[in-house]
């Protein structure tokens, strides 16, 4: 048995459309021929076995017709009964909203907007999707949900404050710096000192670490030790030179022993007088937020009641003022120890340097001083070694140049010869250092 497949779209099912075509066609066609044959007489043109034959014809062609039009009217009257059951379908379904089509015309209304606010409430709301869980064995895992936390916000405001922080501090040390004029100071140690490059690169480490902040927790202690001739005073002068450039007159004092303080006799007034002085030099600079450079020169000279004082004026506590302060001790003591160890070890520093020097003989000469005075427990050994030939006649020229003569290369080798030396290997030391090269130039 075939089964009739119908289209439902609108019009009929499409092969009805065609059959009903086909069968308009063929009665056409045969109402054609019987008005042909109703005109002409079969005498006229037929023979008999012609008329016989179209009898035949005729009345197989009004038998497939008849048999034609029935089948065309059942399956238009199951067309309709089936058209009609799909509209009370569909007027059922969609009593508010939606009609059967229809021919008629369209007229817009606001009736049907009560019916399409209905529709939009009735909606439900789409659920979410439920999390799929998976037992403990599986090898699947649902992955975390990503929840963003206030907290973030407050971490990266605060990485923010920290860093803006951080670049002031650093902003600050510079300008502690700059204010104080290290690099001038290091370009004039590096023009004016001879054969000391370790020991003034040390000096001014000590300086640029302690000056690029005006808190301490203690004041700064520098003892620059070494023999005659080396550059020790020297050395002070330039740096109560500059600091007095920078941080005034006031702020900068150098104590030469034998001058403020000649005898023994006046040991207590000499104690009040630099106690005194260093505090109203204190009291001053932390007006002006500035540190204060005390240069005490000849401390191998420097009774006990001084140092005593010296060192208690170093640990002074009580007061945030004696915190930020400047010490530089300069001596000789010790000078026959340095000077011995840089002739036994002249070959090791030439290669190592001032790290080698200032890592063995530090321990050698604190064991001394300790001895001398607990003072220099407190301070930080700055050694100056023996100056070699060559930067005696540095000395020479520099010297010249002052006094307006013309530093001649062979005259200056010439006094250069007159001093004595300590001659180890290639090398030779001066005995004196640059002591003597003003007198000499002065004999000129």
């Amino acid at each position: 048995m075939k089964m009739l497949v119908i289209s439902t779209t609108h019009g009929g099912p499409r092969w009805l459309k065609n059959s009903r075509f086909e069968v308009n066609a063929k009665l056409i066609s045969s109402l054609k021929c019987l008005l042909k044959m109703g005109d002409q007489e079969p005498s006229d043109t037929l023979s008999e076995g012609e008329m016989e034959n179209r009898k035949v014809s005729e009345t197989l062609t009004l038998s497939q017709f008849s048999s034609t039009v029935r089948a065309v009217v059942r399956i238009r009257q199951k067309y309709q009964a089936m058209k009609k059951r799909r509209m009370e379908l569909a007027v059922s379904k969609t009593p508010f909203f939606s009609s059967p089509r229809s021919t008629s015309p369209k007229i817009f209304t606001f009736d049907g907007i009560e019916g399409d606010n209905s529709m939009t409430t009735s909606k439900k709301k789409k659920k979410k999707k439920a999390r799929v869980l998976f037992p403990n064995n599986s090898s699947r895992r649902v992955p975390p949900t990503m929840e963003r936390s206030r907290a973030k916000n407050c971490l990266v405001l605060l990485c923010v404050i920290v860093f803006l922080q951080v670049y002031n501090a650093i902003e600050n040390l510079d300008d502690h710096v700059l204010k104080y004029d290290l690099e001038g100071l290091e370009k004039t140690l590096k023009r004016e000192v001879f054969g000391q490059q370790e020991a003034t690169e040390g000096l001014l480490g000590h300086l640029k670490d302690y000056l690029s902040t005006y808190v301490h927790s203690k004041p700064l202690v520098v003892s620059l030790l070494g023999p005659t001739g080396v550059g020790k005073s020297h050395l002070g002068r330039l740096l109560a030179q500059h600091f007095r450039s920078v941080v005034g007159e006031q702020l900068v004092m150098q104590y030469f022993v034998l001058h403020h303080c000649p005898s023994d006799g006046e040991l207590l007034l000499c104690s009040e007088t630099l106690t005194s002085h260093v505090s109203e030099m204190v009291t001053q600079a932390e007006e002006e937020e500035k540190i204060p450079i005390f240069i005490f020169d000849e401390m191998e000279h420097m009774p006990d009641k001084l140092l005593d004082t010296v060192l208690a004026l170093i640990l002074t506590r009580d007061n945030n003022e004696y915190l930020n302060a400047i010490y530089i001790l300069i001596s000789n003591l010790e000078h026959e120890e340095i000077t011995k160890f840089v002739l036994q070890n002249s070959s090791s520093i030439a290669v190592s340097g001032q790290a080698r020097l200032s890592k063995e003989l530090n321990p050698l000469l604190l064991n001394s001083l300790k001895k001398h005075h607990s003072l220099w427990l407190e301070a930080d050994l700055l050694p100056l070694t023996l100056l070699e030939k060559s930067h005696v006649m540095e000395c020479f020229i520099d010297e010249m140049s002052r006094e307006g003569f013309y530093p001649d290369r062979s005259h200056v080798e010439r006094l250069a010869e007159e001093l004595s030396y300590y001659s180890v290997g290639e090398r030779e030391f001066s005995r004196t250092g640059c002591k003597q090269v003003v007198a000499k130039v002065n004999l000129l």
